[in-house]
């Protein structure tokens, strides 16, 4: 398929800046109203594709199917709330459990003072503090030039090496045990929100959404674990702990695997043929565990869910021609568009991804491309949230 098929146009307030919130207004001991903002991730539109019936659900119905209206006559609608609807006991969820460091952080370039923002990818070499970073201005950092991180002059890089026109390889000159290292590095960093929610701009051309403390919450999964990954695997930011109990009530097993997402998922594609891009390489990780949990469910005929099209694409990077998932420790560059024949997973959850994004083609690809690319329409049409803080799509085979 060609890149400008996934095209379509995204209205700027329609994309999500913060998680999903909502307005409780409650009395004082004077009559008068005080309204508190909650956030609720949990709580978020969730659009439902019905793959067999090529069938789009937006809205609560009763038992004879007839959609359920406030008192205002306004239509409700699902939410993820009602992803419980749609599952039994004994199904099984799969989530990434991978975990966000602080990745962005700014230096100063010595003598001239230029601010100077780098990205940690990942670290090379523990005992000679190597690290794989992206620098912006890029122009501006050549090797040999130093790098100043805090005020006391204390952790200091030394660009050693040029690896792509922005990336470049860092060495800190830092001498302290490696947790203190990778301590002090991180409390320098901020949550790695992605560029088009710190870099947005107001009606008036500022930029308006600076990264905060409340992000290292916000931009993590209540589940993570395993250190590695430089944005979130946003799907699984809707689940709260109250939600991830819901899941135990109800039967519903939870299986848990890591890839640790990194920026390749942002990059943009560059080519209209969309079988000549290359993905970034990702790092993942399955167990015996994870695999023995999810085979055993597809073998009673139970259904299988990916939270996440970081989950479907490691899923779809280790499943054998059986149908039944592998254990795996390394590396994938799995491209997921359509047509593409899927081996495991029968139902996915995900974000409603921005126009032409990889996350976008692998929904496509799973869901039914006219299917999907409808039901973005008719989200669009809504005033539905995209991005990473947005709104959901489940997509069950029915």
């Amino acid at each position: 398929m060609k890149l400008s098929q996934f095209d379509f146009k995204l209205p700027d307030e329609q994309v999500a800046l913060h998680p999903h919130s909502i307005e409780h207004v409650v009395k004082n001991d004077n009559g008068e109203d005080n309204t508190f903002t909650v956030k609720r991730p949990d709580a978020c539109n969730m659009v439902v594709v019905h793959k067999k019936s090529q069938t789009i659900s937006m809205y609560k119905t009763d038992a004879k199917g007839k959609v359920i209206k406030d008192e205002e006559g306004n239509k409700q609608t699902l939410t993820l709330l009602d992803i419980f609807d749609y599952f039994d006991e004994n199904d099984t969820f799969i989530f990434n459990n991978t975990k966000v460091f602080p990745a962005r952080l700014y230096g100063t370039k010595e003598k001239t003072d230029a601010k100077i923002e780098v990205f940690l990818l990942r670290e090379l070499n523990q005992e000679m503090r190597l690290w794989d970073v992206l620098v912006e201005p890029a122009r501006k950092i050549r090797i040999g030039n130093k790098l100043f991180f805090d005020e006391s002059g204390s952790l200091v890089a030394e660009v050693i090496d040029n690896t792509t026109s922005r990336g470049r390889t860092l060495r800190f000159l830092y001498d302290c045990p490696h947790e203190e290292f990778k301590q002090d590095l991180f409390a320098l960093g901020e949550a790695p929100l992605p560029r088009y929610i710190i870099d947005h701009k107001d009606s008036e051309g500022n930029l308006d959404r600076p990264a905060t403390q409340d992000d290292f919450e916000d931009f993590q999964c209540v589940f993570a674990e395993k250190e590695g990954a430089v944005t979130a695997p946003s799907t699984g930011l809707h689940f709260t702990r109250q939600m991830m109990k819901r899941l135990e009530i109800q039967g519903i097993n939870t299986a848990f695997l890591t890839i640790h997402s990194g920026l390749g998922n942002f990059n943009p594609i560059e080519v209209e043929d969309l079988s000549k891009h290359k993905m970034d390489s990702e790092e993942m990780h399955v167990s015996e565990e994870t695999c023995e949990l999810v085979n055993n469910t597809k073998k009673e005929g139970r259904r299988v869910c990916a939270i996440g099209a970081s989950v479907l694409k490691a899923t779809e990077s280790t499943v054998g021609t059986d149908g039944f998932l592998k254990p795996y420790d390394g590396w994938t560059n799995k491209f997921i568009f359509p047509p593409y024949d899927f081996g495991l997973a029968d139902s996915l959850l995900v974000n409603l991804y921005h126009p032409q994004s990889t996350m976008m083609m692998a929904t496509c690809a799973f869901g039914g491309y006219d299917i999907v690319m409808e039901a973005y329409k008719q989200a669009v049409k809504a005033g539905y949230k995209f991005g990473c803080f947005g709104d959901v799509m489940l997509i069950v085979n029915d």
